[in-house]
């Protein structure tokens, strides 16, 4: 597939690197073609990779991964297009992280909203599915680092189509199926999203982030 991913950080860089690996075509898009980070990053990567600016890396992409910080990620998929985004599948990992008050964040939306469902909103055309906003990078490239992969992913979306493509993306990256778990419309990433106070809190008590969450039922 032609995936686009939106943001030059660590997260994104992290899931660009795995997708090309997957064998896809994979476009880092940054605000502008230039970005130091994208170029460099495509340079290493190989033929499959490049870097682009938002607009045109969603142009050309089957689907589109927003790896932007929360608080500009509306900005950033504005700058992408909705245009580029109509009938997309649009993976969002981001949070809606506010760092105004110090260390840790709270969160700009919780609730009775969520990012992801704000994304829609503002791109009705674009098939969002929230995913992998629960972990490190790290851990959403390579699950088997913690527990030999036994523990979860979650997901949340309204579209079933786009989730089943996105579970295939999961399970590329080497999550087993019975650990992919749907929790239905997209309205659920609100959950998704509210457990980031307390992933940072785990992370300050025992001074170290790589973990997830495992359900365990009888």
């Amino acid at each position: 597939m032609r995936i686009a991913v939106l943001g030059t950080g660590v997260a994104g860089r992290t899931l660009a690197g795995k997708l090309v690996e997957s064998g896809h075509d994979v476009v880092l898009g940054s605000r502008t073609a230039t970005n130091e980070a994208a170029v460099g990053w495509a340079a290493e990567a190989g033929p499959r990779a490049k870097a682009a600016t938002f607009f045109d890396a969603a142009a050309e992409a089957e689907v589109v991964i927003n790896a932007t910080p929360g608080a500009v990620s509306l900005e950033v998929l504005a700058a992408a297009s909705t245009k580029n985004l109509a009938g997309k599948v649009l993976i969002d990992v981001a949070n809606p992280l506010d760092h105004s008050a110090g260390f840790p964040p709270s969160l700009s939306i919780s609730n009775t909203d969520s990012l992801a469902e704000t994304i829609q909103r503002a791109f009705p055309t674009a098939r969002v599915v929230k995913a992998l906003n629960t972990m490190r990078a790290d851990v959403m490239v390579a699950p088997d680092r913690l527990a030999g992969g036994d523990h979860d992913v979650f997901m949340a979306g309204d579209d079933a189509e786009a989730k089943a493509v996105v579970a295939g993306i999961l399970r590329e990256f080497g999550w087993r199926t019975e650990h992919i778990r749907d929790l239905g419309p997209l309205e659920s990433a609100r959950g998704l999203e509210m457990w980031l106070p307390l992933w940072l809190r785990i992370f300050l008590k025992q001074g170290n982030n790589v973990f997830n969450i495992k359900v365990v039922s009888d």
